[in-house]
């Protein structure tokens, strides 16, 4: 027996498309190997461009995501015949048995008409052209440059923004600190920089109830895309959650909806589609059972340790603050969470 790879029908379709399980033709025209996982890697905006195929028998194919590629296409009908019934076709050994496996029309071998010359082999169905997928689901796409322009762009420098913050509350030694920090130069790929800025607006709004200071500093970070580093979007993350709630108590309504989109675009950025509906899953789930801190803030409470307690009651409004802007869940709506951020506000000037 030998295997005839003319036979083979390919469809064509994007790279972008790639799943789990396709059959893709290498870049050598002759083999196929099966995929069994798929990433993407983005460019600097958070877009992907690069496909990365890890293949079942090891390897990894890196493939621009607007290339089209081919994969073996699985609905053509197979049939496998003796190597008897197949003269003078070009074979090629690949297993042990060397199967022939050849596509051909719903017939039995000895239904097949009878030619004296090649054999006859069904015409290949015409190539599919599948569409890219979308970087970002429509429906939850990123806020317009119309939205975008709600955000007033800083007066100054960041190191001025930050200098200006410090000099209109003298007296505040967090604030102080945090500025002399970030006197030094603001380097916006730096984690640690990114969480003194994020660190700042919070010392701004919720010790020294400055909203407007507060907003001027965190629009330093609200702007930045996400980097896909979690670890740096932490401090995005927090500083765009607090702006949503300053602007919804401010009644900014339209300016609080763009800090939203911003804050939800990564979560939306997974052009798989199982891969999405996993990562919905996971994120629901972290929305319904969030960690408020309960036991930690309790035992603070027993043992008279009332730093610790103002502590851990930040790291729980941090969190309220995040489902407010998400607009609650499904075990906390938006009229809870409004009483319980005002709590904790108050818990924490007192």
């Amino acid at each position: 027996m030998t295997e005839n790879p003319a036979a083979r029908h390919y469809s064509e379709q994007q790279a972008g498309s790639l799943t789990t399980g396709d059959q893709l033709l290498l870049p050598d025209g002759e083999r196929t190997a099966e995929i069994q996982h798929v990433e993407f890697e983005p460019d600097d905006f958070g877009t992907p461009a690069v496909v990365l195929a890890n293949l079942t028998g090891g390897g990894t194919l890196r493939i621009a995501a607007g290339s089209t590629v081919k994969i073996l296409d699985t609905t053509a009908r197979v049939i496998t015949v003796p190597d008897t019934t197949v003269q003078d076709i070009p074979v090629q050994d690949t297993t042990p048995d060397a199967v022939t496996q050849l596509t051909v029309a719903a017939q039995l071998p000895a239904e097949q008409p009878q030619h004296t010359g090649e054999a006859e082999i069904a015409p290949a169905a015409p190539a599919v052209v599948v569409p890219p997928l979308p970087a970002i689901p429509p429906a939850m796409s990123g806020p317009s440059a119309e939205e975008l322009a709600r955000i007033p762009a800083p007066q100054g420098t960041p190191e001025a923004v930050v200098e200006a913050a410090a000099e209109a509350h003298p007296d505040a030694v967090g604030v102080l600190l945090l500025a002399d920090k970030l006197a030094k130069g603001i380097n916006f790929k730096s984690g640690s920089c990114l969480k003194d800025l994020s660190d700042l607006a919070h010392e701004l709004f919720i010790t020294l109830k400055d909203p407007d200071g507060a907003l001027t500093v965190a629009d330093l970070l609200n702007v930045l895309p996400f980097d896909g580093n979690p670890g740096r979007w932490a401090s995005v993350e927090a500083s765009l959650a607090v702006s949503s709630f300053i602007c919804r108590q401010d009644r900014q309504e339209e300016r609080a909806e763009v800090y939203e989109k911003l804050l939800r675009l990564p979560e939306n950025q997974e052009t798989d589609p199982f891969k999405a509906r996993m990562n919905a899953k996971v994120r629901q789930r972290s929305l319904n059972e969030p960690n408020l801190y309960d036991k930690e803030i309790f035992r603070s409470i027993d043992n008279s340790n009332h730093e610790a307690e103002r502590e851990w009651r930040l790291l729980r409004l941090e969190s309220l603050l995040f489902l407010r802007a998400h607009g609650g869940s499904e075990t906390i709506g938006v009229g809870e969470l409004q009483r319980r951020i005002s709590n904790e506000l108050e818990a924490v000037r007192a």
